[in-house]
């Protein structure tokens, strides 16, 4: 294990959705040896953000802005960040919903931290979703699921009526 990464011999994974999700990044924590806490080196082009709005209810997540300018949604207050900016997403409910977007000209780079719990529950306000999930070694025993709240079901829905 090397505990030093240098972000620009960093391999990067792109990725893109529709017309506003557009990034490339890398895990760093995992690549120094930690885990308890995660870093991702992010980076995304002008007028694209990485991910959608949205908060999670156990994870706390930190942005370090290294480069660019950005378009920091908060809840329901929107700020302006660039290089040098550290931003941050407490858990909790929608009021610490979150969203980055790039509203530069040149490439946002910057590095999310956050914490790492074995179960998060993730909400997205604008659609009305949520996902759960949990983080193990073994893909195989991994439980993620997307949803929307408002087609609940009752707790004995589809349980079978026998003690075996």
């Amino acid at each position: 294990m090397n505990p030093v990464a240098k972000l620009a011999e960093l391999s990067l994974t792109p990725f893109k959705r529709g017309h506003a999700y557009a990034s490339a990044d890398a895990q760093v924590a995992q690549s120094i040896g930690l885990q308890k806490l995660g870093a991702t080196y992010i980076e995304v082009p002008p007028g694209k953000t990485s991910c959608p709005f949205h908060v999670h209810h156990v994870e706390e997540e930190m942005f370090v802005i290294l480069e660019g300018k950005g378009r920091y949604r908060f809840g329901s207050t929107v700020y302006d960040v660039e290089t040098g900016d550290v931003l941050g997403a407490p858990c909790g409910g929608p009021e610490f919903a979150h969203k980055l977007t790039n509203i530069g000209d040149t490439t946002l780079r910057y590095i999310a931290i956050s914490t790492k719990a074995g179960t998060d529950v993730c909400e997205y306000p604008d659609s009305g979703k949520f996902g759960v999930g949990t983080r193990t070694d073994d893909e195989s025993n991994r439980f993620r699921y997307i949803g929307r709240a408002n087609d609940p079901l009752d707790y004995w829905d589809g349980e079978p009526d026998d003690a075996f």
